[in-house]
């Protein structure tokens, strides 16, 4: 297994590609790829057709996926706000890879077996796959489908993002193969001899204490530790420090403990969600989240700061832990509001990655969602960055 990386923020198009496509064949040397991913900023709208044209010309047969982006990542940089093309590629010996593309329409029910799903997207769990998934925000109904993915390979691992950069239905491109599609969903089971780790960065980091949820409705939080939430939110307010408290009026956010006999959780342990309402009268509060009574639960906050800390902390848990092959590439799926919007700088999350995990090729985009499991579940993510760390399996 191989992987190269690059990035151009070149005007041109085709000189993008042939600046990107001249860096990674150095790289691969006499090796041939097998997948070349691709994301591309807006300012190419009007050429998002000619890309599996341009990329079939340039690198020969090979599989093509990827996407419209808000902001681009190639060669362990990001390019923002500019023009942007950003090819990642991959020599993959004893892998197969199996795409797909499926429309909202073509979805099987939430209440099907898991074999509709593995008919639906030609792909059979029992091959053990990985995934790649790619979704259009306009078109297609992501959360559901994330359930179903889960419930039909439970044992797989998921990972991607929400195509970025358009406005309105239509404006974004998937690319699958020669085709560039404008809706839907794209995929890509991986299986045989490659594994897909993952490190999902929310960008927060707890405050107050550990919680159970006593009552609550749908996504409304009622009741924690059988008293009001805001009553509570009010008495951490008072005992936390003029930076927290700062916080606490636009930052808020409510993490679930997804394992729920964890006795110590720690970064990344929880999933976070937003505070989306709160009634002063009733100290109820709404969650972007479903909730249930039982769940425990903690409050959070987020800030450049506490992003910052938080990637840190989960990068230097994955590069300590044993494995038997290392890491040959990336991919990072980031939230918009990441970036130079959250730091003010550019490559922050990128170079933290090469400081902590390794000077390996590291491709991605900006999302305007992010895939990635927290616990055995994957999720639909906001203001996260989501990895996908591609190794072989080894012995």
């Amino acid at each position: 297994m191989k992987l190269a990386s690059a990035v151009s923020d070149q005007t041109s198009l085709e000189a993008a590609i042939e600046e990107c496509v001249s860096s990674v064949r150095k790289e691969l040397g006499e090796l041939s790829p097998d997948l070349a991913v691709v994301f591309i900023s807006t300012h190419f709208a009007s050429e998002y057709r000619q890309v599996p044209v341009i990329l079939g010309d340039k690198l020969g047969p090979v599989l093509l996926f990827g996407c419209s982006a808000g902001g681009v990542i190639g060669g362990g940089r990001e390019v923002e706000h500019r023009p942007g093309f950003s090819l990642t590629v991959a020599h993959l010996p004893g892998v197969e890879l199996s795409p797909f593309h499926v429309e909202s329409q073509d979805l099987p029910d939430m209440d099907a077996a898991p074999d509709e799903w593995e008919n639906a997207l030609k792909v059979k769990a029992g091959s053990d796959p990985n995934f790649l998934l790619l979704v259009d925000p306009f078109s297609f109904p992501a959360a559901n489908f994330l359930m179903g993915m889960d419930y039909a390979f439970n044992s797989s691992v998921k990972v991607g993002g929400m195509a970025s950069g358009g406005n309105s239905p239509g404006d974004n491109a998937l690319f699958l193969g020669d085709q560039a599609h404008d809706s839907g969903a794209i995929g890509l089971a991986m299986t045989g001899n490659i594994a897909l780790d993952t490190v999902v960065a929310q960008g927060c980091r707890p405050v107050g204490q550990l919680m159970s949820i006593t009552k609550s409705q749908q996504n409304l939080l009622m009741e924690l530790d059988q008293r009001p939430p805001l009553d509570l939110v009010r008495e951490l307010y008072t005992s936390s420090s003029q930076r927290d408290q700062e916080l606490m009026q636009s930052s808020l956010f409510l993490g679930i403990l997804m394992d729920d006999l964890m006795e110590e959780p720690k970064h990344g342990d929880f999933l976070v969600r937003n505070v989306v309402g709160i009634d002063s009268k009733s100290g109820v509060m709404a969650i972007g989240e479903i909730l249930r009574e039982g769940q425990r639960v903690q409050f959070h906050l987020r800030d450049s700061l506490t992003s910052t800390d938080d990637l840190a902390e989960l990068l230097t848990r994955y590069s300590g832990e044993e494995r038997n092959t290392r890491g040959e590439g990336a991919l990072l799926f980031s939230c918009l509001g990441r970036g130079e919007y959250l730091y003010g700088y550019p490559d922050h999350d990128t170079n933290m990655f090469r400081d902590k995990v390794g000077a390996i090729p590291l491709g991605g985009f900006f999302c305007n969602g992010e895939i990635g499991p927290v616990g055995s579940t994957t999720f639909l993510h906001g203001y996260t960055s989501s990895f996908g760390i591609f190794r072989p399996l080894g012995e």
